[in-house]
């Protein structure tokens, strides 16, 4: 059997519908996540309760993979809007010396658009609110992308547009600036991206609008 992918964020949102997405394609993966002791191992999936922020356990986590999927996120709190978030980058900043460590060179990162220079893509108006209610994880998701595009890696950053709990299908992918926009996209067809980023070996160093 081949390697498995390893998913960060595993057990919610976009991690669990790329895990679902892989094992429907029967490939193996390694889904970790802090409440990874929830699921249920089976032949393609291996539980690997971790926390991103813990150097050996990440480092644990990267043993034997062929790729990781980055899709962690933070839980929606009106506490967002003051308190400074810094999962994102101190994540990363951890990982990607694991990851070179290890020997593992893909990686494929969720951020969101309105990170990075996808920000350019929004109207005036557009900024103004995603600025109100998402500032501060977002400047944290911008310190994010600016590690990963520094780094050596094969890396992807996926930025979907609004994610809805729609049905899987194909997604639109926006790769040239000039054509970023807003708009929804379900999370099952963002995972079809993500998995498909690494059994394509799509969009190396590249960064990409996600969309309906």
């Amino acid at each position: 059997m081949t390697a498995p992918i390893l998913i960060m964020g595993a057990t919610s949102g976009i991690g669990a519908a790329a895990m679902a997405e892989a094992t429907s394609r029967e490939l193996p993966v390694r889904a970790f996540a802090r409440g990874a002791d929830d699921l249920a191992a089976s032949d393609l999936v291996e539980p690997f309760r971790g926390d991103a922020l813990d150097r050996d356990s990440v480092a644990s986590a990267l043993d034997g993979v062929r790729a990781v999927i980055y899709a962690l996120g933070i839980k929606e709190r009106l506490a967002m809007l003051w308190e400074e978030e810094t999962l994102f980058s101190q994540s990363t900043r951890l990982l990607i010396p694991e990851m070179q460590k290890a020997g593992v060179s893909r990686l494929v990162a969720v951020t969101g658009f309105g990170a990075g220079r996808s920000k350019s893509a929004m109207s005036s108006l557009e900024q103004l609110g995603h600025r109100a209610v998402l500032g501060r994880p977002y400047k944290d998701k911008d310190r994010q992308e600016e590690l990963i595009m520094e780094s050596t890696l094969d890396w992807t950053i996926a930025r979907p547009v609004i994610l809805t709990k729609g049905a899987r299908s194909d997604p639109r992918i926006l790769r040239e600036p000039e054509t970023w926009r807003n708009g929804l996209i379900s999370r099952a067809s963002v995972a079809v991206y993500l998995i498909e980023a690494i059994e394509k070996d799509l969009d190396f160093q590249s960064d990409v609008v996600l969309a309906r």
